[in-house]
């Protein structure tokens, strides 16, 4: 591998990677001559959600801000161990005549998010309610703790 510049004016920088039990490698990285559309956000953009995941002995707790979601638009699916939610967020100031934005750090428009579940679920159990732009799901736990009689038979 060639020299890397140290100077920091360069936009190349080097990182050293590790994965567990082997030796660290390195990995340059540096400007591309790829240059999205203008308007690639518009179309292909979609918000990523934060979930928190909590549980109890009984059931599986997420909960998520959702601040300005339209509740017609939202939609939540479990299927085996995959939560997905869904939904979108509509910006008020773009119905406002005349305004220009100049600065904007909410996200606005479409968004969803998978995770994995860190148990089994019944999801057609699942309830969920949302209140004051936070969302919360609650689903029942599979109870997955069977007693199996074992029967000893003599020969």
């Amino acid at each position: 591998m060639g020299q890397i510049p140290k100077n920091k004016e360069s936009q190349v920088f080097e990182m050293l990677l590790q994965t567990a039990g082997e030796a660290p490698s390195r990995a340059v990285a540096q400007p591309s001559s790829f240059e999205l559309p203008q308007n690639w956000h518009e179309e292909h953009m979609e918000g990523q959600l934060a979930i928190d995941v909590g549980q109890t002995d009984t059931e599986v707790i997420l909960v998520t801000t959702m601040a300005g979601a339209m509740a017609d638009k939202m939609e939540v699916y479990i299927h085996n161990d995959l939560l997905t939610v869904r939904g979108m967020r509509h910006s008020p100031i773009e119905e406002l005549p005349g305004v220009d934005m100049f600065h904007q750090e909410c996200f606005w428009g479409k968004f969803s998010r998978t995770i994995v579940l860190p148990v089994d679920v019944k999801g057609d159990m699942a309830k969920a309610e949302y209140k004051n732009g936070i969302l919360t799901i609650k689903i029942p736990k599979q109870k997955t703790d069977t007693k199996i009689e074992v029967v000893v038979v003599d020969d």
